[in-house]
């Protein structure tokens, strides 16, 4: 997996990018939605979600999934949803892979959200092209 990651010019030393984003399960809306601290990774492809999350949220396990995680050992791990996430004036609805103890927001949900990465920031923002609603290629 490939963190985004920012270089500081002071100290030469990569800083994580972290986000803010509310997840909640569109099938169950009586359920409280969780606000959680996401560590945003460009070189993974999905959402990874640890299990108290996926059981705060009651999801289900729709399948298995088979996943090589950084140091190069494959798991074989539940995929539940569907999960909805959203972000600042952004939402989308996809599936997630159950692993490990914290929130890890890949590039296929930043993606649908028309997101990018901030250095300056440390965090991600919506796309300043299209800043009111998100916009795709989709040809």
């Amino acid at each position: 997996m490939k963190t985004a990651g920012v270089r500081s010019k002071e100290t030469g030393t990569v800083g994580r990018v972290e986000a803010q984003i509310e997840l909640s399960n569109p099938s169950k809306p009586e359920l409280k939605p969780v606000v959680v601290r996401a560590l945003v990774d460009t070189g993974a492809m999905t959402i990874c979600i640890p299990e108290h999350v996926a059981v705060q949220l009651q999801l289900p396990e729709i399948d298995k999934r088979e996943v090589t995680t950084a140091d190069e050992r494959s798991h074989v791990v539940p995929y539940v949803g569907p999960i909805q996430i959203r972000f600042e004036n952004r939402t989308c609805f996809t599936g997630a892979i159950v692993l490990g103890d914290s929130v890890l927001l890949g590039a296929v949900p930043m993606e649908d959200m028309d997101l990018v990465v901030s250095p300056s920031r440390r965090t991600i923002t919506v796309n300043p092209r299209s800043p009111n609603i998100p916009s795709a290629l989709v040809k």
